[in-house]
């Protein structure tokens, strides 16, 4: 099969630098195509698909997999056209250790090359952005309230520096600001509160794992609501975090549904696998078994 791969060379670390001499290991029927700004990994992969390429292979941080996925869905029939493959090269790679996608670069060059595939549900989101609805597509999480605010305003200098704890850092700083009341609808449940993540697996920001329910393959997300973000609710909820990378159950509201409704009467940014993309209502659902995915 012809693979293209996508590479950010803006990826964070040695193992990005060191990237380019894995291609071999790829196979000779390989292509690099290197991605200079933000969009342009969308529109490569869009346009191998349509040069008629079978793999698609994001080599970067979930930033670089999220753009690859809707270049994907960009192309048409893109999502049976060609099957996504992952190289992590980013800060959290939440989507490969959900999927145990090897973080080496060897083992995860090697896992392409042998092409095993499986199918997993691929989630969307639709919102209004500038006069238009837009729908973009996630791989593995989203979030609406502290965390898009998070991502707003963590800053990339200290992210190269200091990887995830850049994020914390980010947090702290959303966390003295005021918060938002989002109302989360859907699956004949309905919460409100400061913060909601969603899950497509079970992993959030690497090691924490904030939706034991979620399957990859059960065409359902799984919603988690906190009533209220504050430093009361750090308290409560870190030393579970930090201990066992779960919340305590009694901290939030959690419920599963095929798609649900995000809104807030005040200006609420939201983001998709560690990506800000607009802000608040957005309406959120899932296609079943849709995306083809190259794992071990």
């Amino acid at each position: 099969m012809r693979t293209c791969v996508i590479f950010n060379p803006a990826a964070r670390g040695e193992k990005a630098r060191r990237f380019r001499h894995h291609l071999d290991a790829l196979g000779t029927d390989s292509t690099l195509k290197l991605t200079a700004a933000t969009g342009d990994a969308r529109r490569l992969a869009a346009e191998a698909v349509g040069e008629g390429f079978e793999n698609i292979v994001a080599a970067g941080g979930d930033g670089t997999l999220n753009e690859v996925l809707n270049g994907l869905g960009d192309a048409p029939d893109g999502f049976a056209r060609a099957r996504l493959g992952v190289v992590p090269l980013g800060t959290a790679n939440v989507f490969a250790h959900e999927l145990a996608i090897p973080i080496k670069l060897d083992a995860a060059c090697a896992a392409i090359r042998r092409g095993r595939e499986t199918r997993i549900d691929l989630p969307n989101v639709e919102y209004q952005a500038n006069g238009a609805r837009q729908r973009r597509y996630f791989a593995q999480l989203a979030g609406a309230g502290l965390d898009a605010r998070a991502v707003e305003l963590v800053q990339w200098q200290l992210k190269k520096r200091i990887g995830p704890l850049a994020y914390v850092v980010a947090g702290l700083r959303a966390l003295l600001g005021a918060q938002s009341r989002i109302t989360a609808a859907g699956g004949g449940h309905s919460a409100v509160g400061e913060l909601v993540l969603t899950g497509n697996g079970r992993r959030y920001g690497g090691p924490f794992r904030l939706f034991p329910k979620a399957d990859l393959r059960d065409g359902l997300l799984d919603v988690c609501v906190f009533p209220r973000v504050n430093w009361l609710t750090l308290v409560r909820c870190g030393p579970s975090l930090l201990l066992r990378g779960t919340l305590p159950a009694s901290a939030v509201e959690a419920f599963q549904a095929e798609s649900f409704t995000l809104a807030s009467p005040s200006p609420t940014p939201f983001e998709l696998d560690g990506e800000l993309i607009g802000h608040l209502p957005v309406t959120f659902s899932v296609e079943r078994s849709r995306l083809r995915v190259i794992v071990p």
